[in-house]
């Protein structure tokens, strides 16, 4: 999504690394966290995220605990996002629909081993439905309801997600700023 004028490499390009422990309060702390830790360890520019759901009638939660809200642990990732969802289904279980609103929030981070060059943020605003709906992507959403689609994003092909997803609106505000400092340098 960001293009192809430079040439992109992940982490496992580099074999193993130890990971970067994200302990923020924030996600835009933890993404800016991961971005000059990894910029650092690689001597490279990193873009780096943090994402998850944050649940009106939950105060926000689970937030930055998005990935491990249920307490449970694993390496399987689809059982691991079931326990998160049945945890959220449990704990609105007796809030109305009206109450239920949430979004998906996405912080992405460019940094130098230096220093932050910017910090973006998405968000994709929507409903939590009362069970799980549709089999497409991962995490939470075969539970978050776009109600302008009428859908779950689980319900989206991969080209609807990413138009109106919290990480391809971030995306979208970071690319131009990357434009620019790639022009400029």
């Amino acid at each position: 999504m960001l293009g192809e004028c430079v040439e992109w490499v992940s982490l496992t390009d580099f074999g193993r690394m130890r990971k970067v422990r994200e302990d923020g309060q924030t996600f835009v702390d933890n993404a800016c966290k991961k971005a000059i830790g990894y910029a650092k360890k690689t001597q490279l520019w990193t873009i780096a995220d943090d994402s998850g759901l944050m649940i009106d009638a939950l105060d926000g939660a689970p937030g930055v605990k998005s990935a491990r809200f249920s307490g449970a642990k694993g390496k399987n990732r689809k059982l691991l996002d079931h326990k998160n969802m049945a945890k959220v289904l449990d704990l609105l279980r007796d809030v109305p629909k009206e109450q239920r609103t949430a979004r998906f929030v996405c912080s992405l981070c460019l940094a130098t081993p230096d220093e932050i060059m910017i910090a973006t943020e998405g968000t994709l605003e929507g409903i939590i439905t009362d069970k799980e709906i549709g089999k497409n992507g991962f995490g939470y959403d075969p539970i978050f309801f776009v109600p302008e689609l009428n859908k779950t994003v689980a319900q989206l092909t991969r080209k609807q997600k990413n138009a109106i997803s919290h990480r391809g609106n971030a995306i979208r505000k970071l690319k131009p700023f990357l434009e620019q400092l790639l022009e400029n340098s």
